[in-house]
């Protein structure tokens, strides 16, 4: 069982960044992949980025390539989601997600514990 409570979120300005972190209780996080999502209103939820076990292989999005970076600290328990130059259609709830695996993946499928949301809103 991993339990995930995700901080870090919310309102700023077109351009400005922001540091979301996803606290993990469990003692298998270090061996799971992890990944964000994010949900806007209205649409459905979407992969944004994802970090293997170890963090030796990454995977984005590509709406947000360039300008969001994940990374986890094992030793902490958390996954970090860095994301500069934010853009009014990076507004959404942003979840985190533990894998299944060792293994990046971009279907959401493939995760099995969700934290509750952060609300991120970028205004123009």
């Amino acid at each position: 069982q991993v339990q995930l409570v995700e901080s870090g979120g919310g309102l700023v300005q077109a351009g400005a960044s922001l540091r979301l972190s996803c606290a993990a209780s469990g003692r298998s996080f270090s061996s799971r992949a992890m990944g964000w999502f994010r949900q806007a209103p209205g649409k459905e939820r979407e992969f944004v980025a994802a970090i293997s076990w170890r963090g030796g292989s990454i995977y984005y999005a590509d709406s947000v390539k360039g300008r969001f970076t994940i990374s986890r600290d094992n030793a902490k328990n958390t996954v970090y989601l860095q994301m500069n130059n934010l853009k009014p259609e990076d507004t959404a709830v942003y979840y985190c997600a533990a894998g299944r695996g060792l293994s990046v993946a971009g279907d959401a499928r493939q995760y099995d514990y969700w934290g509750q949301g952060t609300q991120v809103t970028v205004s123009s």
